[in-house]
């Protein structure tokens, strides 16, 4: 079973005590980086496995492999020797692994930590991508039986990760590390099992030091969230899809449900910039079901073998599933923001009510689809036009663009306002720093609210974007987005196990109300 190594970055010996001595529950193992260390920290590397109490790798890392050591190779090697002489016959006294890179050449060296059961990490770190072949380099850099290869890549696409992937299938038979560093790889990380890792890298990200490597995950997220230590090869495996997927609620929340059902399953993120190479990826781990959000609810539908009727009519997909057909495309969406709205409005339907839909991607077909069968009157507004115009007429609504005419309508539908774009959302980027079709954070900065209009944003992180605070100090009746997600989330949770969360376990969940998901991040 893949373990879980906190990677120690302070600059003194005590400090990263401290952190280990914080963290050290949630920990296997301890890489000691050398390279963060003081200069005259350095001098008392020798005794730390001894003070650290569980087995610990010594690192150098060089900055032309992203570390901090910027001396010389003499130097470093000097290093290395210090940290493994005077070798005690317990050797819980030693370091129990040393990493060196694959064009480290020092056979004294090396022989030397054989000799005290030192154990070596043969390194290679590609910090531009995939730039070799993979599994050949696997093959060829291990130099003697006993060794671990380690291969960490700081991936530029998910079709990096892709490759990486295929490469440790190829390579089973070796003691490997495989890292797929940066924000695409983080489910490498959490899933290092599947990916026939020895380990996995992890920080104390609530301390002030810098993290290990890029991507590198909280090692209390790690074992508490994710129960890292109970993924085997019988763990249900789901997850979500999107891009850039900083802000969602959906790992927390399903994660915390499986821990609470004492269910074997994980559901991790799975940030991409292509569905056809996640997929790919999705079907070598043995994924049962992901979500799937921005931006691929549209584009996900070529890559379905089975479509559901709300897909069918909404022309999105926000959860799949996977069978012997393949996968089969569902969509929650449209049941729990018809249910999150009605319950905010106290309505039982939408006759008789004037409505404006701000956005036309995904959640806007099924906003659209529900206001539609509810009998609502909308107008929906969308930065590129003939999105919005798309939409609407299949619904016979209006619509119009976020500039000044498109603004100006909004006062004939002014009941309620649904926002559904990503503006404002933690983790966007904006195309722009603000137009006359809005502000990079407020899609409808052009409006001035009168404060009876009901206003909900589908964004529920942050808990008030810019646009809904706006709202607020108008007086109008607010919601976030929240709510929505939870509910949808619950049918999710149906179509992924087959069986419905029973209200007393969601209540558990939900104990805080709609701002839990903030709160937890803001802890």
């Amino acid at each position: 079973m893949a373990k879980i190594c906190l990677c120690l970055t302070a600059k003194t010996i005590k400090r990263n005590l401290e952190i280990l001595n914080k963290y050290r529950k949630y920990t296997d193992l301890a890489e000691l980086r050398v390279d963060c260390l003081d200069a005259d920290e350095r001098l008392y590397i020798r005794r730390f496995p001894e003070l650290a109490k569980l087995p610990v790798i010594l690192t150098i890392r060089r900055d032309v492999d992203g570390g901090y050591f910027s001396g010389g190779e003499g130097a470093r090697v000097k290093l290395l020797a210090n940290g493994l002489a005077y070798a005690n016959a317990d050797s819980r006294f030693n370091f129990a692994y040393v990493d060196i890179e694959d064009d480290f050449d020092v056979p004294s060296l090396e022989e030397a930590a054989r000799t005290f059961g030192t154990r070596i990490i043969r390194s290679f770190h590609s910090l531009n991508g995939i730039t070799e072949d993979i599994p050949k380099k696997i093959k060829s850099m291990q130099r003697s039986g006993d060794e671990i290869v380690k291969v960490a890549v700081a991936v530029k696409s998910t079709n990096d990760v892709l490759k990486v992937f295929q490469a440790s299938k190829s390579c089973t038979a070796q003691d490997k590390i495989l890292i797929c560093m940066g924000h695409y790889g983080i489910y490498s990380r959490i899933l290092a099992e599947r990916f026939g890792s020895f380990l996995t890298y992890s920080s104390a990200l609530s301390e002030s030091e810098v993290a290990g490597a890029p991507g590198q995950m909280d090692v209390r997220e790690l074992a508490e969230l994710y129960r890292f230590r109970e993924i085997t090869n019988k763990t249900n495996v789901f997850g979500v899809v999107g891009y850039p997927l900083k802000a969602s609620v959906s790992p927390w929340f399903f994660n915390t449900v499986f821990k609470l059902e004492n269910n074997n399953a994980v559901y991790v993120p799975f940030p991409s910039d292509s569905i056809t190479d996640l997929l790919k990826i999705a079907k070598g781990l043995k994924v049962r079901g992901l979500s799937i959000t921005v931006p691929y609810k549209e584009a996900v539908l070529p890559e379905l073998s089975k479509l559901s009727p709300a897909v069918q009519s909404i022309g999105a997909c926000n959860t799949m599933s996977y069978s012997d057909e393949g996968w089969c495309g569902d969509n929650t969406d449209c049941t729990g923001f018809s249910a999150s709205l009605l319950e905010f409005i106290g309505r039982k339907n939408l006759k008789h009510k004037k409505i404006t839909i701000v956005g036309a991607g995904g959640v806007a077909r099924a906003v659209a689809s529900e206001v539609y069968r509810l009998g609502g009157k909308a107008l929906i507004l969308n930065r590129t036009v003939h999105k919005a115009r798309n939409l609407a007429l299949q619904y016979n609504f209006r619509w119009g663009g976020l500039d000044t005419q498109g603004i100006e309508t909004i006062s004939k539908y002014c009941d309620i306002i649904i926002q559904t774009s990503s503006v404002g959302m933690d983790g966007y980027e904006p195309q722009s720093k603000g137009t006359e079709q809005g502000s990079a954070l407020d899609p409808l900065e052009l409006y001035s609210f009168t404060g009876k209009e009901a206003v909900m944003d589908l964004i529920y992180t942050p808990a008030v974007t810019p646009f809904l605070k706006r709202a607020m100090i108008a007086g109008c009746k607010t919601i976030n987005g929240y709510d929505m997600v939870i509910r949808q989330a619950c049918l999710q949770y149906t179509r992924f196990t087959g069986s419905e969360i029973p209200e007393k376990l969601l209540l558990q969940v939900n104990t805080s109300g709609a701002n839990t998901w903030n709160k937890v991040r803001s802890a």
